[in-house]
């Protein structure tokens, strides 16, 4: 049976998606939450956003030869958040991704902003003290605090890097950051050069020693150029269109997730509705491409 104390189910769901998890492999589940959006909020409205505009696409993808038809994934609504600082809000986070691990269930978590990222993966390396991060982002966010909070989105991968026992993160085509973040992940080798239009080859070269290891995907939105994806809170010029992102799916389709996320899409900010529109696709992607938790 679902915790009603973690969710709350009320509201839309994801196209094809079950609210009984017996029989799923997939769990789904939104996090309402941008206490620390730095330059324009409205990450809370993503989750709905991404289930309300579902609809319009097809559950065929013929890039992926994959129907979501043929595949039992649960929403199981959105998180009941209680207190609605950052803190709080990651260990939420961490007591809901468990919960769905406690029900064999591979959790793919909807922002919300980045900084839930870090509640996620306190859970699952408890089962995966091996577990790899795979970062799809415009921005580093590698710094120690930001504006006073050591759990800003700003700070999601160094807040990751304190709790990953590998302490190893591929970061994949950062485009933003501090003169120090920049040396820092060249230094450690975790920053992959990815161009709009290029090849995968240096993320390919990067993920050899990794071709066993349970990874975990985030994917921030504003990774997509703002032409394409302009409801972000902190749109970055110079970013990625869908054949790049395909071409990093293709990339992994042999690696194993075991999770993932997407977070900082701001509906309101973009009119015309695309931006939520290509986060859905997105999600269709990935519950095509996790591997079950076994």
């Amino acid at each position: 049976m679902i915790n009603k104390n973690l969710f709350d189910k009320e509201k839309a769901i994801f196209m094809g998606s079950k609210r009984n998890p017996d029989n799923c492999s997939i769990g789904i589940f939104g996090v309402n939450y941008d206490g620390t959006c730095s330059y324009k909020s409205g990450a809370k409205f993503g989750p709905n956003a991404i289930r309300q505009v579902s609809t319009c696409l097809e559950t065929f993808c013929p890039r992926l030869e994959k129907d979501l038809e043929d595949f039992n994934y649960v929403d199981f609504g959105s998180l009941i958040i209680h207190k609605k600082d950052s803190k709080s809000v990651i260990k939420s986070v961490k007591s809901a991704t468990n919960f769905l691990m406690s029900k064999s269930l591979a959790p793919i978590m909807l922002g919300g902003e980045h900084s839930i990222t870090r509640g996620a993966i306190e859970a699952l390396v408890k089962k995966y003290p091996d577990l790899i991060l795979i970062q799809l982002d415009a921005h580093a966010d590698l710094r120690s605090s930001y504006m006073g909070n050591e759990h800003s989105h700003a700070c999601t991968m160094q807040r990751c890097l304190d709790v990953l026992p590998e302490k190893k993160i591929l970061q994949v085509g950062i485009r933003s950051g501090t003169k120090e973040e920049f040396k820092f992940m060249r230094h450690q080798n975790q920053l992959v050069r990815f161009s709009p239009g290029g090849n995968t080859q240096e993320l390919k070269k990067a993920l050899i020693p990794y071709s066993n290891s349970p990874i975990y995907l985030t994917i921030d939105l504003d990774w997509f150029d703002p032409s394409l994806l302009p409801g972000t809170g902190t749109p970055e010029p110079g970013g990625f269109f869908w054949n790049d992102f395909e071409a990093i799916l293709d990339t992994l389709k042999n690696i194993r997730i075991v999770a993932s996320d997407i977070v900082e899409l701001s509906p309101d900010i973009d009119n015309s509705g695309v931006s939520s529109v290509v986060a859905a696709k997105v999600l269709r992607s990935l519950i095509m491409s996790l591997k079950n938790m076994q």
